[in-house]
This record gives C-alpha cells, structure tokens and sequence, in this order.
C-alpha cells in the first residue's frame, strides 16, 4: 500500500527543470546515491560566478545556453567507482509527475551516459516511492522556460 503523501515513480522518468531551461530530460533514480547530480559539458568559475552549460550536443534538452550561478558552493563527493572529487553544487527546480520542488544539484561530466540526471535519495525521501518494474509512469510537465 502506497502512503498518501507519496507519488510513485518508475526507475526512469521525465523532468523539467525551468530554472535550467531545461524540457523533458530523462532521469535515472538512484536509490544508491544520496545527492542528484546533472551532466554538464561546460563549468568554470570566473571571478566568483559560476559558469555552466548544461547536458552536451547528444542530447534533445540541449540549448548551448550559459547559466550564470552567483550562489554555488563546491563540496568532496564519492563517485560510484570509490573515487573522491571536489563538484560544483547549485540548487534548482525540478518537476517531476506533478510535482515541483527547489534541489541541489552537483555538477558533473556524464558524458555518454544514457542519463543526464540522476536523482539520489536525498531528492527521493519524503517524496517519492519507486517501483524498479516499470518506467515512464508520467507525463511529463510542459512549463514555459
């Protein structure tokens, strides 16, 4: 039985995340990760701003654009292959079935990865219950960027 309070995702979905101008990007759930992270092909800081572009050419949510972050902070993170890495952390929005909600994101290179974004336990918790069997539950939301 599924508590009230909780949407239940498959093990992919679809996200939006307006304040990225990003539309319909696959997501990954990862029960295994505790924070979520989104692929970027480019992230340098320049005088205290943090500059970014998210996802890279191979994928549809693609847009080239630059996002400038004044608010950032960088933080050591376990990989899944054990190592240790200094990442860039931004919070942004993210909507999922029907529901939307601000989250930090680290930045990292995910390149050929199937996935751009994957969403750890701290995003699930209190939100979501995953069933594994199945993908795709929901529509996607269609906001304006």
């Amino acid at each position: 039985m599924l508590p009230e309070d909780k949407i239940l995702i498959g093990r992919r979905e679809l996200a939006v995340l307006p304040d990225f101008g990003l539309q319909q990007v696959k997501v990954k759930v990862d029960t295994g990760a505790y924070t979520s992270s989104i692929h970027v092909s480019s992230c340098h800081e320049e005088v205290g701003v943090l500059k970014v572009v998210f996802l890279d050419d191979k994928h549809p949510a693609f847009s080239g654009q630059e996002m400038q972050f004044k608010k950032f902070r960088i933080k050591k993170v376990k990989s899944s292959n054990g190592d240790t890495q200094e990442r860039y952390f931004v919070f942004g929005t993210i909507c999922i079935a029907e529901l939307c909600f601000r989250t930090e994101f680290s930045l990292t290179v995910r390149k050929g990865m199937r996935y751009p974004i994957l969403l750890g336990r701290k995003v699930l918790n209190n939100r979501f219950m995953v069933d594994t069997s199945k993908k795709y539950i929901h529509e996607p939301l269609s906001l304006p960027l």
